[in-house]
């Protein structure tokens, strides 16, 4: 008996404690391969989501236009969407939107996907003696590099060089910026999602995250979070989805007035609710907003069914 019980403690410490290391590994070998002109990140740990029993009617919720074409693109070179556990998103200034690159942690075959991409007719280019495979033409089209066999890199070819120095530490990454490091602290980093975002990228979060039901409603993200300095927010995906928000403003007196605005934002949230879904519980009504200091707590919590309903909340815009 005694034996047993050791076997089994056995087996929960090789099976349970590596898991939870290699997330945090991963974090932070990608944030070390981020440069220093990011200002928003996101995680996301596709092998969580994908153990939701409506994970697919609920996928275009978690994922953006954007990676949802990545994705499907990354077929082209033998890697599909049950090889990918875990991301690190990035985003940067670009020339009309935000450029978009980052890490994947899973199972790659290196040789595999040279052969796939041989078979695709893709020539690899050359990026810090890494070969990288351009899945969308253009200069802003997205490319992939397989650094090993359960790491990768994604981005645009000008970006990704970027990536790859940081990377090797050729160049300076973000876990050298003290702003990221201090908000760590602030997500809840075993929720299968969570991210930060800085000065103006918070905005374009929120116009992504919680863009308003009502058409009618024009609101310039913008100008409503210019006095935001900082955003943290993590997405715990259990019986049903909670989403939590730290908006850091940069005066009290900033965190009450855009406390107000919220407030009559959650209004608008609920009146459009109930126009478009009568008769179905208004997740709007539940929606906490409280001010701290120079930081605004929001919360809001949806039944899968209300997520499934939602026009805005958990919709990402790219």
């Amino acid at each position: 008996m005694r034996r047993t019980v050791l076997l089994l403690l056995a087996v929960m410490v090789l099976t349970g404690i590596p898991r939870k290391a290699a997330a945090q590994d991963f974090v932070t070998t990608a944030l070390s391969g981020l440069p220093t002109q990011t200002l928003r990140v996101e995680f996301s740990s596709p092998s969580k989501l994908r153990k939701l029993s409506n994970y697919k009617n609920l996928r275009g919720k978690f994922l953006g236009p954007r990676l949802q074409q990545l994705e499907s693109t990354l077929d082209q070179i033998g890697v599909h969407e049950d090889d990918i556990d875990e991301l690190l998103i990035g985003w940067k200034p670009g020339d009309k939107e935000m450029d978009l690159y980052g890490y994947a942690s899973g199972h790659f075959d290196k040789a595999g996907v040279a052969s796939h991409a041989a078979a695709q007719n893709l020539t690899p280019t050359p990026i810090s003696a890494q070969q990288a495979y351009c899945l969308t033409a253009g200069v802003a089209g997205t490319c992939v590099v397989i650094l090993d066999n359960s790491l990768g890199a994604f981005g645009p070819l000008s970006t990704l060089t970027t990536l790859l120095e940081a990377h090797e530490g050729q160049a300076p990454s973000l876990n050298s910026d003290p702003r990221f490091t201090s908000l760590l602290g602030d997500v809840n980093k075993d929720a299968p999602i969570w991210g930060i975002a800085l000065g103006g990228a918070v905005a374009d979060w929120f116009g992504g995250w919680l863009a308003s039901q009502q058409n009618s409603l024009k609101l310039d993200w913008g100008q409503v979070f210019q006095k935001v300095d900082s955003l943290t927010y993590d997405i715990d995906v259990a019986d049903k989805v909670n989403l939590n928000v730290k908006l850091n403003c940069s005066t009290p007196q900033d965190a009450t007035t855009l406390r107000q605005v919220l407030d009559g934002l959650k209004m608008a949230q609920q009146l459009a609710w109930a126009a478009q879904n009568p008769g179905h519980p208004n997740p709007y009504a539940a929606m906490n907003v409280d001010v701290h200091d120079k930081q605004i707590a929001l919360q809001i919590t949806m039944a899968y069914s209300e997520l499934t309903l939602a026009g805005g909340v958990g919709t990402q815009s790219n």
